[in-house]
């Protein structure tokens, strides 16, 4: 495979996704790449066992695309080596009752992860620009002061809740909190053979829903929220990174490696040894050895 850097998928300059592949060619066989992602699998879960005793800092990654894009089966095969005390994944679905009572951003931040520990935002509090931009009346149900009706909602609305994300974002990097933010650039042709496939095969029709069809129609609105969230939020603190989604095990390799390439960047540690148990360890294992 290639050698895929994570610099190469990050958002760094205004972008258009209509100028963006969805596909790359990695000039090499499914099981080669199945073989290459173990491998960084591997680095990952070392990176993982050294962050979690050095206990400074925690690691969120985010993950957003269109339905079919692939999060699920993502975060089960990248995370696969993991030691599960030390990764949590959040599912963020429609806001419960509970949640509406509190501001948009309250929920994502109770799941933030601990030091030394990786959250996994299986959608992110990015929905909160994007479904309800492409959806209005969902904003009436979080009662926000001087918001009665969709025509009060302006750009300039929009615009407030984008400052408040990358403040957000700010405010836990500087806490310690490692921001990786992921977009599966998926092509809306290779959707529809995916939704195809979920009504013909019977152990995935579970999955299908007609809400699917229904915010297929929406998919350039879709689009346009997308590049407009990546343009407005990319910051080297919290950066994006576009990933071509069409084929799964591709995406699945360059998440891992642009993870690895990023946390190489800091320097994880196991802890010293206070000095007198360091100066002791002959004696303690002696003691234990002398057991019977």
């Amino acid at each position: 495979m290639k050698s895929l850097k994570s610099e190469d998928f990050k958002v760094t300059k205004t972008i258009k996704l209509n100028e963006i592949p969805t596909i790359l060619n990695v000039e090499t066989s499914e099981k080669k790449k199945e073989k290459h992602l173990q491998k960084i699998r591997e680095k990952l879960s070392k990176v993982q066992d050294k962050m979690y005793a050095h206990n400074t800092y925690g690691v969120l990654i985010c993950l957003q695309g269109m339905d079919t894009a692939g999060k699920d089966s993502l975060i089960r095969e990248v995370f696969k080596e993991f030691n599960a005390r030390g990764v949590v994944v959040h599912s963020f679905k429609t806001p419960s009752s509970n949640e509406l009572k509190h501001d948009y951003l309250w929920r994502h931040y109770n799941a933030l992860p601990e030091k030394g520990k990786f959250s996994v935002f299986n959608r992110t509090h990015y929905e909160n620009v994007l479904i309800t931009r492409v959806h209005p009346d969902y904003i009436m149900s979080e009662n926000i002061p001087n918001i009665e009706k969709t025509v009060d909602i302006t750009e300039e609305f929009w615009e407030n809740r984008f400052e408040s994300i990358n403040a957000f974002e700010k405010h836990v990097a500087s806490n310690g909190v490692i921001i990786m933010k992921f977009f599966l650039h998926l092509s809306k042709e290779e959707q529809r053979q995916r939704l195809l496939r979920r009504l013909e095969t019977e152990k995935h029709n579970w999955k299908f829903s007609p809400g699917d069809l229904e915010e297929r129609k929406l998919w350039d609105k879709y689009q346009e929220c997308y590049e407009d969230i990546m343009n407005k939020t990319s910051k080297e603190h919290a950066p994006w990174f576009i990933v071509p989604a069409d084929n799964k095990e591709t995406a699945r390799y360059i998440v891992a490696k642009t993870m690895l390439d990023e946390l190489s960047k800091y320097d994880f540690h196991y802890p010293e040894l206070e000095d007198d148990v360091k100066d002791n360890i002959k004696m303690y294992h002696d003691q234990l050895s002398s057991e019977k």
